[in-house]
Formats: structure tokens, sequence, C-alpha cells
């Protein structure tokens, strides 16, 4: 038989790794996209993911990556991870950080869901999942070029959400309010500190994977269409 095909756009080291290692386990073929294929080599040694290097702003670039998923098999579920920033003060925000932040965060999240959308409905099931932030719903001070992105994406699959639902292709967006744990050691981000004591400061990356899958598995009569997820002792 043919393994379903999962999709994750704007794939790294940290969700989008537990979630390949995941899916892979459960009997999916892993379709990574990312700019840069270079960090993805292990992951894709340890999982047997397909990886193509892919602009998720670009039309014909998100259009190779969805051909090239359709010759590894039907797909099932599309995760877009993917996500634009500009942050610091609005007097001193660059115009352009502000629009690439827009071109990938959102429009970015538009041309993904699109192209699965199209595929899905010609299935007539399938998932479309959206990873949002706590910015999705919080603009903060100094942060106007994250939340922008954000709160469009969230958009997006609010009305995705509704349009398809009723075509049984679940849209589904996820805020992750709070900092995901790194997958190894050294993966923090600059100016990020490490809390090896404290780890319940931080998201599991594994733990939000299974929260997604279980999501796609849902069944439809209780569907989920935004979840929030943060570390028990973040504040909300």
């Amino acid at each position: 038989m043919t393994s379903d095909v999962a999709v994750i756009a704007g794939a790294g080291l940290g969700l989008s790794a537990s979630l390949a290692r995941l899916l892979t386990k459960e009997g999916f073929r892993v379709v990574l996209a990312a700019r840069n294929l270079g960090k993805l080599s292990t992951l894709v040694d340890e999982t047997g993911a397909l990886a193509v290097e892919t602009d998720v702003a670009d039309v014909a670039s998100v259009e190779n990556l969805f051909d090239v998923a359709d010759k590894a098999g039907p797909l099932s579920l599309v995760v877009f991870n993917a996500s634009g920033r500009a942050r610091g003060p609005i007097a001193d925000l660059d115009p352009e950080s502000v629009k690439q932040a827009l071109l990938v965060g959102a429009y970015g999240g538009f041309l993904v869901g699109q192209q699965a959308a199209r595929r899905l409905l010609s299935r007539g099931s399938g998932s479309i999942l959206f990873t949002g932030a706590t910015a999705s719903v919080k603009g903060f001070s100094g942060s106007a070029g994250f939340a922008m992105p954000k709160f469009g994406l969230r958009g997006l699959a609010q009305s995705m959400a509704r349009e398809l639902a009723p075509k049984n292709i679940h849209v589904a967006h996820f805020i992750v309010d709070g900092v995901i744990a790194p997958n190894e050691p050294g993966q923090n981000r600059p100016g990020q500190a490490s809390e090896p004591d404290r780890q319940d400061r931080r998201l599991s990356p594994d733990a939000i994977a299974e929260t997604y899958l279980a999501i796609h598995r849902q069944h439809r009569s209780a569907w989920t269409w935004e979840l929030e997820l943060r570390p028990w002792i973040e504040n909300f």
C-alpha cells in the first residue's frame, strides 16, 4: 500500500523535526520544505524524508513542492510552520524586512494552503494545520512586524476552516503560547538562554507534535479549529 504523504513547510530542527520523526514512525511519507536544505541532512538520513528546497513566498516554488509531493503518494496532511519576523520599535523598523515577514508568514501560508486545498478537495479528506504564536492574538510592544503576519495567518486559517470543513477538509490553527524547547543542545535562538533545570518553562516539541497528529486524527463530529498550547507555568 502507498503511504499517505505529509508535507511540512518551513521545516527546521525544532517542531518540524519532531513532527517528521513522529509521522515517519506512524507510517507517513514525509516531505520537508525549507529554503536551506543543508540543516536538514541529518533529519533526512534519520527519517528517509524527501527534502525540497522551497521559498514559501514564491508561487512557482510552492507549486514545485506540491508537484514533488504528488509523486510521493496521496497527500493527507499539510503543516505550515514557516514564520516571518521583524522586531523593533515601529519608528525604526525596516520596511523591506516587514514586507518579507508578511510574505513568508502570511502570504506563504496562503500559497501553501491553496495548493494543499486543491489536492485535498480532490481526495475528499485531509488536514491543513497552521502554526501560530502568542502574537497571533496579542500584539506586543515592538513586535508589529511579527504580529501582522501571525494575525494574518490566523485569519486565513479561520476562513479556510469555515469554507473547507463542510467539504471534509480539517483546517486547524495552533497558538503556541511560549518558547519551544530545543530538540538538541545548542539549538537556542540568539539571546535565548539555556534553562536545563527549568524545562517546564518551555514546550516540548515532541509533545506538540503528538498534539498535531491527534488533531489530524480527530473524528469530524468533534473537530478543533483552534488550539492553544503553553507550558504549565506560562502566564496568560
